[in-house]
């Protein structure tokens, strides 16, 4: 029997992340969030399931500031992060360091292996040592951790809060990137319960190198190998692979600034590293991903996947090393894959559901992951490591998630644009839709731009617009990832030509049905999606409300206050020179067209489309009359994260279609 998604029910539902599987094979640990105690907080716990599905769940962590960023130890030791106090020392409540913590394999309490002042910022264990490699946070000149600590207390003291930059960029997603620079670090795990880790710095001050943790270690423990930004020749940004030496600290680049590379692993046998290589683009070609897989023995890359034609992420390998597994975006799922190294035969194990966190058993016989559907969250599920479309099995006694799924309708569509391009969209129809009561059609306009519509969605869920009884429609059109190279290549640097028109010809092909109401149409979208929404607006006053969130609105000057800007010049080009570029595919630009009634939506945090964007398409809403409301969260970044601010974003989206779509009062969210 389904029940009604109603927000408090969509709100308690158990968000698995992170999955994990021990070296042994015998546990899978799972990151589990739910709302916690305190208002407008989600807690993470950690959580152990049995892989036969015989033995029920139990819960490893538990703690006021929850847990997150797991890894295995070689000993089966479970290390994580987190913000709990350390209970040997005078708590701080002005403290919340992201501490690394370790937990016996057979259970018991947690040790603290150590806690910079600046936080962990990620961990990798060796599969052969006790040793590990993690990131680090500290300011530029501290010799040591223990240093950082006391260059922070002068700060304090001093009462000192300015920034001082010297490289670009200087802020990143959702934090400046100062006083505080991550490095990578390297420690051997001690047996011994009482002993705090003592860390060698493998990189010193990297500069802008890091901005988000991604390493690996060795099986051996003798090298760990990273991505590494240079940002010194802009607008080139290229990420390269380097191995760091453990004992003597030498660094080595294995590539050589052509791409960025990111997701390195080893291979179990030590000789290979497989990774995620995605070429820049230029105006004139689209950016492309591919696996590559570097022979440690000789320093030579190849491509492990020259005929996947799609974006591959996360590859993980097989225990033996004979094989890399992955996932890519596919026709409208996240599929996985199987890339058997010595001869690059490929095989899609599993077409259907958006699969994360592979996690080959030792065996070599399954495959653990995460699936979740467009109808429901995710769920650890398991299939074979070989053998061609799948259908995996969800495990027998997993995390107890109530049955939550939503009771609409869902539909795979196909569209045909201009062109003759296909196009794919996913329509959620609410339980009631017939052709007696048509319902009324929200578009949801994907971010990215690189992306698709694929799996449960968490910040933009359908099924909460059908319990409305709106029908929602997901369509993927140019620039969407999943459909092969060409279609990224129709809507790269040309966001508002094939992708503002290929969701025209998916919204026309659905209207076509009886069960819905042509009369009756609103679009929505966020950050590219946003986007989508600014520019549907000046082209086009067929819908009767848009949403639109984290937008970009005026790109010659996004260009200069997003984070990481001069990216942006490898699709769209040189602002400096060529400002047309940019002035041509803005929708700022059509301003004076803008009749439809928009609601914007921007968080304070968010450095990746900067506020500015929000404030002055308000600023140009209301100079031209367009009726609008502007919802404003200052604790929020790019995503609305915190429950009850979440609960408050569907509130408002959903009372300003009901004013605009179905002609209702507006009614004010009672906590705005």
């Amino acid at each position: 029997m389904s029940y009604p998604l109603t927000l408090d029910r969509y709100f308690a539902t158990p968000r698995l992340s992170g999955l994990l599987l021990s070296p042994d094979g015998r546990r899978l640990v799972v990151a589990v969030s739910r709302p916690g105690p305190e208002a407008n907080e989600m807690r993470t716990a950690l959580w152990q399931v049995d892989p036969d599905g015989t033995a029920a769940p139990r819960r490893l962590t538990r703690s006021s500031a929850g847990e997150s960023g797991a890894a295995f130890a070689r000993d089966g030791s479970l290390l994580f992060t987190s913000t709990r106090p350390d209970p040997d020392s005078k708590a701080d409540p002005d403290k919340k360091i992201a501490a690394l913590w370790s937990l016996p394999p057979d259970g018991g309490e947690a040790r603290l292996l150590l806690a910079p002042e600046g936080g962990i910022e990620g961990v990798a264990a060796a599969r052969s040592a006790d040793s590990i490699a993690f990131g680090a946070l500290l300011h530029p000149h501290a010799t040591s951790i223990d240093d950082d600590a006391e260059r922070a207390k002068a700060r304090k003291e001093a009462g000192v809060s300015a920034l001082l930059f010297e490289d670009y960029p200087i802020r990143y997603w959702d934090h400046w990137l100062a006083p505080r620079r991550q490095r990578i670090f390297s420690a051997v795990v001690s047996a011994d319960a009482e002993a705090r880790l003592d860390g060698k710095d493998l990189t010193g001050d990297p500069g802008p190198a890091f901005l988000e943790a991604d390493f690996d270690i060795s099986p051996d423990g003798a090298t760990v190998v990273t991505s590494w930004f240079d940002w010194s020749n802009l607008p080139a940004t290229p990420a390269d692979l380097v191995t760091l030496d453990v004992e003597s600290g030498v660094r080595h680049r294995l590539t050589r600034g052509d791409a960025y590379y990111s997701h390195p692993v080893f291979s179990p046998d030590g000789r290979f590293l497989a990774a995620v290589r995605t070429t820049f683009g230029s105006p004139e070609s689209a950016a492309a991903g591919t696996v590559w897989l570097v022979d440690l023995a000789t320093g030579t890359g190849r491509d492990l996947t020259p005929a996947l034609d799609l974006w591959p992420e996360s590859p993980v390998w097989a225990h033996d090393s004979s094989a890399v597994f992955f996932t890519a975006d596919r026709l409208g799922w996240v599929a996985a894959f199987r890339v058997d190294v010595p001869d690059g035969r490929l095989t899609c194990l599993v077409s259907e559901g958006a699969l994360s966190n592979l996690c080959p058993a030792p065996d070599g016989v399954a495959i653990y992951a995460l699936r979740a559907t467009m109808a429901a969250p995710a769920r650890i599920v398991r299939f074979a490591a070989r053998g061609e479309d799948q259908t995996p099995v969800e495990l027998d006694r997993s995390i107890d998630d109530g049955g939550t799924a939503g009771r609409g309708r869902v539909e795979r569509l196909t569209a045909q644009a201009a062109d003759g391009t296909a196009v794919g969209s996913w329509l959620v129809l609410p339980p009631e839709a017939s052709p007696e009561h048509p319902a009324p059609l929200v578009v949801f306009a994907h971010g990215g731009p690189i992306g698709s519509w694929s799996g449960w969605h968490w910040r933009w869920n359908p099924h909460l617009l059908a319990e409305r009884g709106y029908a929602v429609l997901m369509p993927d059109p140019a620039i969407s990832i999943g459909y092969g190279q060409r279609m990224v290549e129709r809507g790269w640097g040309h966001w508002g030509e094939a992708p503002y028109t290929d969701i025209l010809s998916a919204l026309d092909a659905a209207l076509t049905r009886p069960d819905l109401d042509a009369t009756r149409t609103a679009l929505a979208g966020g950050s590219f999606g946003g986007y989508m929404a600014n520019w549907v607006a000046g082209q086009t006053d067929r819908f009767r409300a848009i949403v639109t969130h984290a937008s970009l609105w005026d790109l010659r000057p996004f260009h200069g206050t997003t984070d990481t800007g001069a990216d942006w010049e490898h699709e769209m080009g040189d602002p400096y020179s060529q400002p047309e570029l940019y002035d041509r595919q803005s929708p700022a630009a059509h301003i004076g067209s803008i009749k439809t009634p928009m609601l914007v939506i921007h968080g304070e945090r968010d450095f990746r489309v900067p506020l500015s964007e929000a404030l002055t398409l308000w600023t140009d809403l209301r100079r031209h009359g367009v009726s609008a409301r502007f919802l404003y969260f200052p604790d929020e970044n790019h995503w609305i994260l915190k429950p009850n601010n979440s609960r408050l974003w569907y509130e408002t989206v959903l009372a300003f279609l009901d004013e605009h779509v179905l002609g209702k009062e507006w009614l004010r969210p009672a906590l705005l």
